[in-house]
């Protein structure tokens, strides 16, 4: 139980770096140059980051914490569970991911994208930064 709550939190964690990376840094340095120039960067890195690293913390955290939650009976995990996959994935799945797209087929300009994009970045971070506190309080219930 206790490899399986270290997971959950690493994984949570590495997630919500990956997100509050994106909305403190990275969006803020595209929108510094050119708008063509962040377009053609924010493309790149949608179609860089689809790899299996991100794959693992992406799926990884709720599921590793649903487990936890059922392997430990710990209502904490379970909590960490459900906001990361509304707070990350669905998030992710209805509104970023429909914007990557758009951006990438050129349906959508940088600067409708950037600013959308980022508000719902940063409502991602806070989520799998409070799944990671949820799934850090589960882990000192053990």
């Amino acid at each position: 139980m206790m490899v399986l709550a270290l997971l959950t939190l690493l994984l949570h964690g590495a997630l919500t770096g990956l997100f509050y990376a994106f909305s403190m840094s990275v969006m803020p340095g595209l929108n510094a140059i050119d708008p063509a120039q962040a377009e053609a960067a924010m493309r790149s890195i949608n179609r860089k980051i689809l790899n299996p690293w991100l794959y693992i913390a992406f799926m990884g955290s709720p599921l590793a914490a649903l487990a936890a939650g059922i392997v430990g009976g710990s209502m904490w995990f379970y909590a960490a569970a459900a906001v990361n996959a509304v707070g990350s994935f669905l998030v992710t799945v209805a509104i970023n991911v429909p914007m990557n797209n758009a951006l990438d087929a050129g349906t959508m300009s940088y600067q409708e994208y950037a600013p959308r994009w980022t508000r719902w970045n940063t409502i991602r971070t806070v989520a799998c930064a409070a799944g990671l506190v949820l799934a850090g309080v589960g882990l000192t219930t053990l």
